[in-house]
């Protein structure tokens, strides 16, 4: 796992812009397409904010979804509103590039398979995204793998179901697709995330987020974030 530290939440939004933008080019050229999965948080809509004003060939880049919270279409708490916000009209995406979690459906276990069938459409079987963004909350929480619940040991979907996490369920991609990603992306800012940053970065498994595989993981935080890590990454020049 690398780290990068940056003065402020701005500057790490336009950095993780630069390096989604870089794999996209480098993905499209190989592969002839793009396929990322976004989180929410305000951070994350600040890079997709800026990923827009990048040079890209939007045709082939597809957005899915890390998580969503179950709740209906255009409501402040779903991460697909703001999604939208921070891309449609902004870059040269089409609507259907960005491709939702159907948490409206009535039947929630069949509209996660389903989702999890339109991954394997658009990523291989098993799927293999290009570039995942992960979070970090203060519990230790990543995507909506959250402390205690079920859905930590989720092992033969792609997708699953948790239950009731601060007053909804939710929606989430699971360890074994995030784990097959060509790249995770942790966009980590404010002083609150600092002692699961200092955590994530030993390796502690017991906090969900120390679960993700690090080899092809780069963290980008700012100074507050990485404040219980700074003096170990001065001492390895990093």
């Amino acid at each position: 796992m690398k780290i990068e530290v940056f003065p402020d939440a701005d500057t790490v939004a336009r950095e993780a812009a630069a390096i989604v933008a870089m794999d996209a080019r480098a993905a499209i050229a190989e592969r002839g397409r793009f396929v990322m999965a976004a989180s929410g948080g305000r951070t994350p809509w600040l890079m997709l904010r800026a990923l827009s004003d990048e040079d890209l060939p939007w045709k082939n880049v597809h957005v899915v979804q890390v998580d969503e919270r179950i709740a209906p279409d255009g409501d402040d708490d779903r991460n697909l509103t703001h999604l939208r916000e921070s891309l449609l009209g902004q870059a040269e995406l089409r609507p259907e590039q960005i491709h939702a979690m159907p948490v409206e459906a009535s039947d929630l276990t069949l509209a996660a398979a389903k989702y999890s069938a339109a991954l394997r459409q658009l990523a291989g079987s098993p799927p293999v995204l290009d570039l995942v963004h992960l979070g970090l909350g203060p519990d230790g929480h990543t995507a909506s793998l959250v402390p205690g619940d079920s859905v930590l040991g989720v092992e033969d979907a792609d997708v699953a179901l948790t239950g009731d996490y601060k007053g909804r369920r939710r929606m989430t991609l699971t360890y074994p697709i995030i784990n097959r990603s060509r790249r995770v992306l942790w966009l980590v800012t404010g002083n609150d995330k600092a002692e699961m940053v200092g955590r994530l970065y030993a390796g502690d498994t017991s906090i969900p987020a120390g679960r993700i595989e690090r080899d092809r993981a780069l963290v980008l935080a700012d100074r507050a974030a990485a404040g219980k890590i700074n003096s170990s990454l001065k001492a390895e020049g990093a």
